[in-house]
């Protein structure tokens, strides 16, 4: 599925740009449901080719992942991922080692790192192009500090890394973080041998936000509200949403995997559009593992 159906003279990255674009303009005529062929003519391309294209990124047709993103496919989804949640913490099974799929843990900064802006600390960072367009790591020696996705319009990340880590040694180390990359984007093709470890400056409600995150399972959807009952702070559903926005490391602390109660899909850092693509994409990648098991 997904990144093993390309070759390596394909840049998944070009065929996201166009899978986007597709997104977008199904969500801006979402009520007029343009047939196929309209879509494929908006990015350039024959229906044929559309259709192929779109299946060789996801695994699945254009028709079949555009079922995932209906809103009441997403209250469905909220409410079975709710249950698991319930289920997990009642059996003492939460945390990332057994539902996070990439076995993911966070180490928070301390009150005296936090102040002195990364002072000491090394962060090599790389781009790579990934299934979700153009991504940025950053990464120390205690674990990968920031995840960003890098498009025309955001804020270029030595910006993003100096704001957030002032007295910090930035270098570019593209083979350092291709590793961290294909690990994160790639796993069934790396053989990881422990967690990734996160690093991440923030304040405590702030990481205790990223953290219930961790929890949400691959193909799963909650709400804002459910976080802050997680946490404990049933009344702060506005400020999980604050703090949610304040994610510092992508995809991997899976914000993308919050939506609004009503099952429509909210805000995001790095664009609804790609939101939507991630969440359609892990859906089709869940979907095809209970075929799978099933069979």
């Amino acid at each position: 599925m997904g990144l093993r159906r390309l070759t390596p003279e394909d840049d998944p990255s070009d065929h996201y740009q166009m899978v986007a674009a597709a997104i977008a303009f199904i969500r801006e005529h979402r009520f007029e449901q343009p047939a196929l062929s309209t879509v494929a003519q908006h990015i350039g391309l024959s229906e044929y080719h559309f259709q192929r294209l779109f299946t060789y990124w996801a695994g699945i047709s254009p028709k079949r992942f555009l079922q995932y993103l209906t809103i009441e496919q997403a209250k469905a989804t909220i409410a079975q991922t709710d249950s698991l949640l319930t289920l997990s913490e009642d059996l003492g099974l939460s945390g990332p080692s057994r539902l996070h799929d990439l076995f993911v843990s966070i180490e928070a900064m301390s009150p005296g790192e936090y102040k002195n802006g990364g002072e000491g600390l090394e962060i090599y960072n790389g781009s790579h192009n990934t299934l979700f367009g153009t991504v940025v790591i950053a990464t120390t020696k205690r674990g990968i500090c920031s995840l960003q996705f890098q498009d025309k319009a955001t804020l270029p990340v030595d910006d993003l890394l100096t704001n957030t880590w002032p007295n910090a040694t930035l270098t570019v180390d593209q083979e350092k973080t291709q590793g961290l990359c294909d690990r994160i984007f790639l796993p069934e093709m790396s053989q990881p041998t422990k967690p990734l470890t996160l690093l991440v400056k923030g304040t405590n409600f702030q990481v205790q936000v990223w953290r219930a995150l961790l929890q949400i399972p691959l193909g799963g959807l909650t709400t804002y509200q459910t976080i802050a009952e997680m946490i404990e702070r049933p009344k702060a559903a506005r400020a999980v949403g604050t703090a949610i926005g304040k994610n510092p490391i992508g995809y991997l602390i899976p914000c993308h995997r919050v939506i609004r109660g009503s099952g429509e899909i909210g805000g995001y850092s790095w664009g609804l559009d790609r939101k939507q693509a991630i969440l359609g994409w892990e859906a089709a990648q869940l979907n095809h593992s209970t075929i799978q098991e099933g069979s």
